[in-house]
């Protein structure tokens, strides 16, 4: 299961740390976050480095559907209603700057990864009211937004809301060009940090600043964003000879699926979950049976997941890591938008280590004031918790592993789909042998003892 973005895109590799080293800002994680703080600090006069565990855009990177956008679901109507105007409009400010940032340096540097301007759609075939509420809303904020009922989607629709000037691209190949920008060192996995010191497998970095890149934090003291963060898993599907579409779009529907063009195919994606609850399995099946009814002629190039942090009140965590660490910073839950999310980040953290004037990142805030959404979501993310803390104690099945999940214990699920062990607490995720697939945990699992193995 490989992403189109993975397929035929070698990005070269970079040798480990070799050693103790000292600089202006260590960054954790290689991936578009990371690659892109990194460069806009060395921009800035910062000299930094980049540690990656495993290799350049090896993690959530890959697995995108690409899109660079500032339409985020039904999100600026609630943002004006429980931020106020002013930063609510902080939010849209930062994303519209995103996409034109992506755009200059495409263009300042000839990267060529099929950056194409697009139109961003969200759809509904039933509500007309809440598309008009968000189009207006967006609008308000200076977005060109409008509402429509027009689509070249298989299906009717209610309305359709329509964010102008949008963009997608070829993630790992503009990865690929920007990791030349800046200094990385792979096959180098952070273990611990204490202060200003970075600790690793290969050695050990002291920097004044550290920015924490590497989608979940493994860190849970100080910051504790395991309890303010869960993650969710979703499925794609590449299609050949489904036909042209007049832009991405996203259903907002309980249920609803996303479609987005990339060359002669089209990515087809739904069957979002929380990670570790997906027990019966069948989310890809559910896809091709649904792309089988709205384009009965295409055929499937290729299949892949990708696995989202999100977060109590739905906007990412950008900013300082936590008050007892004023020189730690942290880019974290960015939901489904990643890719317009790193560039924001990158852009607020450089300006927060330089002392720059950066009035959007008041709404970024990890510290932003806590919301009724937020305190909802909290109950229900603890609930989750403690059950799968529950479950630790039950019997451990026959696999060869221990299925607690070695970052808190929480107990693992099978998922049948993608054939791995997923926590339904924080999100890490493990192969059949209990290898680590995805953080926050460091670890691999523990064996059994009565494994022959051992």
């Amino acid at each position: 299961m490989e992403s189109i973005w993975t397929a035929g895109t070698e990005i070269e590799r970079r040798a480990p740390l070799s050693g103790d080293l000292e600089t202006g800002a260590v960054v954790i994680g290689a991936g578009l976050t990371g690659i892109l703080t990194s460069y806009y600090l060395k921009k800035a006069g910062i000299p930094s480095l980049v540690l990656e565990a495993d290799r350049i855009g090896s993690g959530q990177t890959k697995n995108t559907t690409a899109k660079i956008t500032s339409q985020h679901g039904l999100i600026y109507h609630r943002l004006i209603q429980t931020f106020g105007r002013e930063m609510a409009g902080h939010y849209a400010i930062a994303n519209e700057n995103a996409i034109g940032a992506y755009e200059k340096l495409i263009q300042e540097k000839g990267i060529s990864c099929e950056f194409t301007k697009d139109t961003a759609c969200l759809y509904s075939e039933v509500e007309e009211d809440m598309l008009r509420q968000e189009a207006w809303a967006a609008e308000s904020l200076g977005i060109r937004a409008s509402f429509g009922k027009d689509s070249t989607l298989p299906f009717p629709v209610a309305g359709i809301t329509k964010f102008e000037h949008q963009a997608r691209f070829h993630p790992l190949k503009f990865l690929s060009a920007m990791a030349e920008e800046v200094t990385v060192y792979e096959q180098t996995k952070v273990l611990q940090v204490k202060e200003q010191l970075v600790e690793t497998d290969k050695g050990c970095v002291r920097a004044e600043y550290i920015v924490f890149a590497a989608h979940f934090p493994f860190i849970n003291v100080p910051g504790y964003y395991f309890a303010k963060m869960y993650q969710e898993r979703s499925y794609v599907v590449a299609l050949k000879g489904a036909g042209r579409l007049d832009g991405m779009y996203l259903g907002i529907d309980e249920g609803g699926f996303s479609f987005r063009p990339q060359g002669e195919l089209l990515l087809f994606g739904g069957g979002a979950h929380r990670t570790g609850q997906n027990k019966k399995g069948g989310q890809y099946k559910a896809l091709r049976e649904m792309a089988g009814v709205f384009y009965p002629n295409c055929q499937e190039s290729a299949c892949w997941s990708a696995q989202d942090c999100m977060t109590l009140d739905g906007i990412p965590y950008i900013g300082r890591f936590s008050e007892k660490r004023p020189n730690w910073y942290i880019a974290t839950g960015f939901g489904k938008w990643g890719m317009t999310s790193a560039m924001v980040s990158a852009h607020i953290l450089t300006a927060l280590i330089t002392g720059q004037d950066c009035p959007e990142a008041d709404i970024f805030s990890p510290w932003r004031r806590f919301t009724a959404r937020a305190a909802k979501e909290l109950i229900c993310h603890g609930a989750h918790t403690v059950k799968g803390l529950a479950k630790h104690f039950w019997p451990a099945g026959e696999s060869g592993i221990v299925p607690n999940c070695p970052h808190m214990g929480c107990r693992l699920e099978w998922n049948p789909d993608e054939q791995s062990f997923d926590c339904p607490c924080h999100g890490s995720r493990f192969d059949k042998e209990g290898q680590l697939i995805d953080g926050p945990a460091q670890t691999d699992c523990q064996r059994k003892r009565s494994d022959p193995e051992n």
